[in-house]
């Protein structure tokens, strides 16, 4: 009996998607689970990490409209943290 391994299953779903696609679901699911929360710095603070994660991530890996997003979370996500009470 062959045991269920969930790699090949991500695998071969993310062989469809490049790198900045990933990055984006990724991003939207992280901001969907902060939500809740009610913190404005915690996604601010989770902005500029994917900012960070998007300006650093390879341009053979994702295109380049993923870095000007990243960018625009860089120049975004501080002020939203700075302007944040709690």
């Amino acid at each position: 009996m062959t045991q269920f391994v969930p790699l090949p299953l991500i695998d071969d779903f993310l062989i469809n998607y490049n790198v900045g696609q990933a990055l984006l679901l990724l991003f939207v699911l992280s901001v969907l689970a902060a939500i809740p929360l009610g913190s404005r710095k915690v996604l601010s603070l989770n902005a500029i990490t994917f900012g960070l994660l998007f300006v650093v991530t390879p341009a053979s890996l994702a295109p380049l409209h993923y870095k000007f997003l990243g960018i625009a979370l860089l120049v975004v996500a501080p002020l939203l943290y700075i302007t944040a009470s709690r």
